[in-house]
């Protein structure tokens, strides 16, 4: 029983730090357009998160809980994988890099299971592995796409429209956070699902409640870096990067896949700016972010291996 309250203790703080890492990729075209102050962002990208995580988000917590490792979890193992996946979010989260939480949970667990001999369904972590790869391609091809629509759109650019294109990229950044909750809060609470703890509805709505709480309280830090550091987009060009993420995310979700908010978002930028015909992205930033793409999954496998190898087996 005290095992299984640190394993929810753990869970929401590991979604708590989830909440604050996504704001940029969420909220950041909005804010940085003028669309929507820094409060308001965070209250809206909180609430629809929720919602998301808590209605929407059960065909990913399935799949992740019972289809990358065949073998039930221990609560102590569930515990472990969650408690590295955690402490590297919020350290990427303190360095104000964007990385992928999906890609640090996925290797984390992967390096506690192949020490305790737990069976891995390699066929699974391919097929996620391949949809990473291309999600940010498709969302560049969408984001060049969805621009050119929204320029022959007359109201769109008309210099009078300000106020209803705002609006337009205020809902966005709702569906986006929306997507958000759907897609990331299986990385916390599928092991739920794994450890038969509880159910799905009971685990999007726990780990939901943690996103929520970290995007309040601590969403500030890579919400300003998104939205003043990483991109020079006009109101137009982050309407369409914003939908085109939500599009991509919440089309993997609705095959019970997850990717990565942040791939995605960049991904649909570069394509906007192409669609301009001029660079949207600050080339030393998008270094950076690619790094902790690369080192996220690596550390995530180590550390969890190291600590299953050590403490658990």
């Amino acid at each position: 029983m005290i095992t299984e309250a640190v394993l929810v203790l753990v869970a929401l703080g590991f979604s708590w730090s989830m909440g604050a890492h996504y704001t940029g990729a969420c909220m950041g075209m909005p804010y940085a357009a003028g669309s929507i102050k820094l409060r308001p962002a965070l209250t809206l990208m909180a609430a629809m998160t929720l919602l998301g995580a808590t209605f929407f988000s059960h065909h990913v917590l399935m799949d992740v809980g019972h289809g990358i490792v065949l073998s039930p979890l221990r609560a102590s193992a569930a515990i472990s994988v969650i408690g590295v996946a955690c402490l590297l979010t919020i350290l990427f989260t303190q360095l104000r890099i964007p990385t992928s939480t999906i890609q640090i949970m996925v290797f984390a667990l992967i390096g506690t299971s192949i020490p305790l001999g737990l069976s891995v369904e390699w066929t699974t972590v391919l097929r996620l592995a391949i949809f990473w790869l291309l999600a940010p391609f498709l969302a560049c091809g969408l984001g060049f796409l969805f621009t050119k629509i929204l320029d022959l759109i007359p109201w769109m650019r008309c210099t009078g429209s300000a106020s209803h294109i705002g609006s337009a990229l205020v809902i966005a950044g709702a569906i986006a956070s929306v997507a958000m909750g759907a897609n990331d809060v299986s990385n916390a609470t599928a092991v739920f699902l794994s450890t038969r703890l509880s159910g799905p509805l009971v685990a999007g709505f726990i780990g939901g409640t943690g996103l929520a709480l970290g995007v309040v309280t601590w969403g500030r830090p890579l919400l300003e870096r998104v939205a003043f550091e990483v991109v020079k987009l006009d109101r137009v060009m982050a309407t369409a990067a914003q939908l085109v993420q939500a599009l991509v995310v919440l089309t993997a979700v609705s095959f019970g896949y997850f990717t990565s908010m942040n791939q995605a978002l960049v991904g649909a930028m570069a394509g906007a700016g192409l669609a301009r015909g001029r660079k949207t992205i600050k080339a030393t930033t998008v270094f950076t972010i690619v790094q902790g793409w690369l080192i996220g999954p690596g550390a995530g496998f180590a550390v969890a291996y190291l600590v299953a190898s050590v403490y658990l087996k």
